[in-house]
């Protein structure tokens, strides 16, 4: 019976269906457009040079980190040489505007509309009379042949699939703005992510510190690059350098190691605190500002099997200066050279920054882009860099003081004050 029905639906849809005009891969690019500038520079970057037209892109961080600041100065840019609608479904055209006046970016080319409709905002978006449409944001709107309240998993599929068929039906660029859960994840279903062609977070401390763009996923582009934005009375402004500002209250004591790591491309210097504290208590306490807390717990293991380090009845605290978040492996030696230093209450010899990853036998192991990190640490007045030993061509670069594993790192750069 089952397979009758099969056979009927099938039969009825080739029945109904039109055949496929199919074109060539080459004809498909003759017809290139340019894309869009955001007028920021390094959201241009992210993006891979620029907003595809016909592309969906959503945006999403925690409440507060600043993705409407960012979308308003985003539009005001763009609306100088486009046709540009803000759509809002969460705030009144009024506080918009108060906004808008605030941070400067009042224009009269630029549009605002507010709807919480999906399908009025998907007819405005197939009518091709903008260039560009932001949304703000994807989980207030609600679509009218759905029959549950908006941010639910059926209206947030829904809505979406319906704004990417508009636009890319018209050609015109969208830019969604996305929730996030408390746990930093993007809420609602995975297919949200899966539909749009780019998916940017927008990272960092809400309350201060340095913002973070980077893409998770894009389709035109690579996910290896990021912006470095600060909050500032004007918006959401990029910071030249980095590094120099993270650095800039460094006092140099025990404990306290820079760190040379990469955001996308780009490298940047951060400065790792470590806390060794006897504990008052039978369990010791590990506790990690800015690093991930389950590595940090298996470097102190490996620490304690392959060095002379006794770390079993010590508090640990590390701390990445700057509310910095670092995730790659090359953290690893700085981490472990600040756990040291702090335990035995010695600085490094060297006026130098530290990267390599460790594994658990401790030997130090090679990580990319070497000399970007080396580069970038004598820009700002230091003589080299504690990493991995390198081979073949690599051995060129000057300035890298190379170790084969964290207990020769340890005993090799840590001297008393």
């Amino acid at each position: 019976m089952q397979e009758q029905l099969t056979a009927t639906a099938i039969a009825t849809s080739v029945s109904n269906g039109h055949l496929l005009a199919p074109q060539s891969v080459e004809a498909s690019v003759r017809a290139d457009q340019p894309r869009l500038s955001s007028g920021i520079p390094d959201v241009d970057a992210v993006l891979g040079g620029g907003i595809v037209a016909g592309s969906v892109n959503l945006i999403a961080g925690q409440p507060g980190i600043g993705k409407s600041t960012l979308l308003l100065q985003l539009a005001y840019a763009v609306a100088a040489d486009a046709s540009v609608l803000y759509v809002s479904g969460e705030e009144s055209a009024y506080q918009i505007g108060l906004r808008a006046k605030r941070l400067g970016t009042l224009r009269p080319e630029l549009q605002l509309a507010t709807s919480s409709s999906a399908d009025d905002i998907a007819a405005t978006i197939a009518s091709e009379q903008y260039q560009l449409v932001i949304v703000d944001s994807i989980q207030t709107i609600t679509a009218a042949a759905v029959a549950s309240s908006a941010g639910t998993v059926s209206q947030i599929t829904n809505s979406t699939q319906l704004l990417t068929a508009a636009a890319k039906q018209s050609n015109t660029a969208v830019i969604l703005v996305g929730h996030v859960t408390k746990e930093g994840a993007i809420a609602g279903p995975k297919v949200l992510e899966h539909v749009v062609d780019v998916v940017l977070q927008l990272e960092g401390d809400r309350y201060g510190g340095f913002k973070i763009l980077r893409a998770i996923k894009n389709r035109f582009g690579s996910t290896n690059e990021a912006g470095i934005f600060e909050m500032v009375e004007q918006g959401l402004q990029a910071v030249q350098n980095p590094s120099a500002a993270l650095l800039a209250e460094r006092q140099i004591s025990d404990g306290s190691v820079v760190l040379a790591t990469l955001e996308g491309t780009r490298p940047l210097l951060v400065e790792v605190q470590a806390l060794v504290n006897k504990t008052s208590y039978g369990y010791p306490k590990r506790a990690a500002s800015g690093f991930d807390l389950n590595r940090l717990n298996l470097l102190v293991a490996m620490l304690e099997r392959r060095t002379k380090l006794n770390l079993a009845e010590q508090d640990i605290y590390i701390n990445i200066v700057g509310g910095m978040q670092i995730r790659e492996p090359a953290a690893d030696l700085a981490v472990c050279l600040a756990i040291g230093s702090a335990a035995k209450g010695l600085q490094l010899k060297k006026n130098a920054v530290v990267f390599g990853e460790i594994g658990l036998s401790g030997e130090v192991r090679h990580v990319p882009n070497a000399d970007k990190r080396i580069a970038e640490a004598k820009k700002l007045g230091f003589d080299g860099a504690i990493g991995p030993q390198v081979k073949g061509s690599a051995k060129k670069l000057v300035g890298l003081h190379g170790v084969s594993n964290v207990r020769d790192a340890l005993n090799e750069f840590l001297e008393k004050d």
